[in-house]
């Protein structure tokens, strides 16, 4: 059984409006730290915990240079007080290479 405070699989839809602007947020912010150029591509997985708020873990895909590249992003957002900061931004490595058809 889970427990309060406990790290759970997002329970909505991981391409939702919401996590895209989460993750966006996050590779924004980390361009913005590192003076770096970063670009989005894709949400891979989103977990969240709740705190005072919510912290949400979020695996992202973004172009580094042309490069893609994988990173895991912690953002803690609290919407009631119009407040998001990144806690974290870790790259985890190169994005597998996609199959082509």
């Amino acid at each position: 059984m889970a427990r309060v405070g406990d790290i759970r699989q997002f329970a909505g839809n991981q391409n939702s409006l919401e996590i895209e602007g989460l993750a966006r947020f996050a590779v924004d912010e980390q361009n913005k730290k590192q003076n770096v150029l970063l670009e989005l591509r894709k949400v891979v997985n989103v977990k969240q915990q709740v705190v005072s708020g919510t912290m949400y873990y979020i695996t992202l895909e973004a172009a580094d240079g042309g490069v893609k590249k994988v990173y895991d992003a912690k953002i803690w957002a609290k919407p009631w007080m119009n407040f998001k900061s990144l806690q974290e931004f870790k790259l985890l490595g190169h994005a597998p290479a996609e199959a082509s058809a």
